[in-house]
């Protein structure tokens, strides 16, 4: 097979029908590129994101209902890609607690069915997989104060800067385990294997095209549910700490990270808003509040296995990478999302 130049050939997005990759799809469409979406369109309201980028760029979206599960499916849909991103994932950890083969299934062996179909080529196209913060535990080591109505880190360099990749990896719960396995093989086949590819263990990403849940996209789960006039579920105070970031920031983190192959190939990224961009559970309702100008009703139920209390991401590395900033504010995004 010949080498396939960057900007030639076919942006390929593993999961491409969800939040994230319809967002980047439409990204790569408007520039021009070529996007095949691969995705068994398992998700509820999915099939909204295919509509609406059919109608927004017609053709040139190729769209193929397979899954990541079936290995010949996957080599067919990699054959021409000038660029790989897997996001297709089972995302939530009670699920994963239900059903701990189903979500090794799909987000280990699914993995490596793209790691081989890559490996196979002459010329393997780069690649960006998307873990997740819960690789490193329910950070339990982390000493924490209570501020106001959020947890707050008592160690200075920590509230300054956030979680770094040197924090250990602690799986919890079979989706931590599937996930943090997934980045590992990706990030061993760069390095056994030479794969251009990086792994983004990301924090909370919210934006458009975005059917949040309990379990996943909990912003705007909370901003569908407060528009409704329908009650919300807290587990835990409330008081839990994250770190925001809207969907178009980490689309910029995507292209940038593909621009910067193959020098920061074989490593993993915190990605998220920052310490600039937290809010906790309490903090976003009374933002709901404010943007909506409807009360959330609100009920509390106990502790979920691995949540973390605290939990936001030191960016620096990427940004020393490759100069990436977050730009939209947490106020902004909320107020975007909820017009």
């Amino acid at each position: 097979m010949r080498p396939v130049a960057s900007g030639e050939g076919t942006v390929v997005i593993f999961g491409g029908a969800g939040f994230i990759g319809s967002n980047l799809a439409d990204h790569c469409l408007q520039e021009g590129r070529a996007v095949r979406v691969v995705d068994n369109v398992s998700r509820p309201g999915v099939e909204k994101n295919l509509r609406w980028l059919r109608e927004r760029h017609g053709e040139r979206l190729r769209i193929d209902v397979a899954d990541t599960r079936d290995l010949l499916a996957v080599r067919r849909a990699v054959r021409d890609a000038s660029e790989v991103f897997h996001f297709a994932a089972q995302v939530a950890v009670t699920h994963s607690l239900q059903s701990p083969l189903h979500d090794f299934d799909v987000n280990a062996r699914g993995t490596l069915h793209v790691l081989e179909a890559l490996r196979e080529l002459e010329t393997p196209p780069s690649l960006i997989f998307t873990s997740t913060n819960k690789v490193y535990g329910g950070l339990k080591g982390l000493e924490l104060a209570v501020r106001g109505q959020r947890y707050a880190p008592a160690d200075a360099q920590t509230l300054a800067h956030g979680i770094s990749e040197a924090c250990p990896l602690d799986f919890e719960s079979p989706y931590g385990c599937s996930k943090g396995a997934a980045d590992q093989y990706v990030l061993d086949y760069a390095r056994t294997f030479g794969l251009p590819a990086v792994v983004f263990r990301m924090s909370c990403i919210y934006g458009p095209r975005q059917f949040g849940t309990e379990d996943q996209g909990w912003v705007a789960h909370f901003l569908l549910r407060a528009l409704e006039g329908e009650p919300l579920t807290l587990y835990g105070d409330g008081m839990q700490v994250r770190d925001l970031l809207f969907v178009e920031d980490l689309v910029r983190a995507f292209r940038l990270a593909q621009q910067a192959m193959p020098r920061i190939q074989g490593r993993a990224f915190n990605i998220g808003g920052g310490p600039g961009r937290t809010v906790s559970l309490l903090e976003l309702l009374t933002l709901i509040q404010r943007s909506t100008g409807r009360e959330p009703r609100v009920a509390f139920e106990g502790w979920r296995t691995g949540d973390q209390r605290y939990y936001v991401s030191d960016t620096r590395a990427f940004t020393r990478a490759t100069g990436w900033m977050p730009r939209v504010s947490v106020e902004e995004g909320v107020s975007r999302l909820g017009g």
